[in-house]
């Protein structure tokens, strides 16, 4: 393969993830793959900047969230294809993070995003789902020690779930283990303090920066 048509591959698969197309980019990553472009290059020099280039334009507010779902969605059908060429050697994970929606709240779309930015990041993401009993939190933890565990409200009325599973994380003496981070349409840095939580990330591009920065 050609340096400059692996640049044009890679170029390609940037402006695919970039811009929501998620066959294209999957046949991008194929079609790299089948060239014998190292997962890792795909990864590193075409995903995760995009992706990060999406996180940077909702932030400046060149993107919305519907552009930005529809790249995270190009995100996720691109590492479906990707994630089994991968050997653990070949991208060491920054870290696992435990995500969840509190209990009685089955949104999952924001949570959705957060996974698919973080994993883009580098982490290793175990989900836990929607509807999520702090028991299980309690649970995750102990089973997969996490460094980071990431709880999503989006209604008002599940928003004292996140400090009572919070508490139970703390009652189980294992609170001194995790960062907690906690995000949700009706969350903000005062709740966050109020429960104890480590930090709160109001979207999923903020969550990547505040996972890095409480890991720093």
């Amino acid at each position: 393969m050609t340096d400059a048509r692996h640049a044009d591959l890679l170029d390609a698969l940037y402006e695919h993830v970039l811009h929501g197309e998620a066959e294209p980019a999957v046949e991008g990553v194929g079609e790299g793959l089948q060239l014998g472009v190292r997962p890792t290059v795909l990864l590193f020099e075409a995903l995760i900047p995009a992706l990060e280039e999406v996180g940077r334009r909702f932030e400046t507010g060149e993107y919305f969230l519907p552009e930005m779902l529809i790249a995270a969605r190009a995100m996720r059908a691109s590492m479906e294809v990707l994630r089994p060429h991968m050997s653990a050697t070949d991208a060491p994970s920054l870290g696992t993070v435990v995500m969840g929606t509190v209990a009685g709240d089955i949104h999952d779309i924001g949570k959705d995003m957060v996974d698919i930015m973080l994993e883009g990041a580098g982490f290793t993401i175990v989900d836990l789902g929607v509807n999520v009993p702090a028991t299980r939190f309690v649970e995750a933890i102990r089973e997969h020690r996490p460094a980071v565990v990431g709880m999503s409200a989006f209604l008002t009325t599940t928003m004292p779930q996140v400090g009572r599973t919070i508490e139970a994380i703390r009652e189980a003496g294992l609170r001194d283990e995790v960062r907690i981070i906690i995000g949700g349409a009706p969350i903000n840095d005062a709740f966050a303090a109020e429960v104890g939580a480590d930090g709160y990330a109001p979207d999923a591009s903020s969550a990547v920066r505040v996972t890095k920065t409480l890991l720093a």
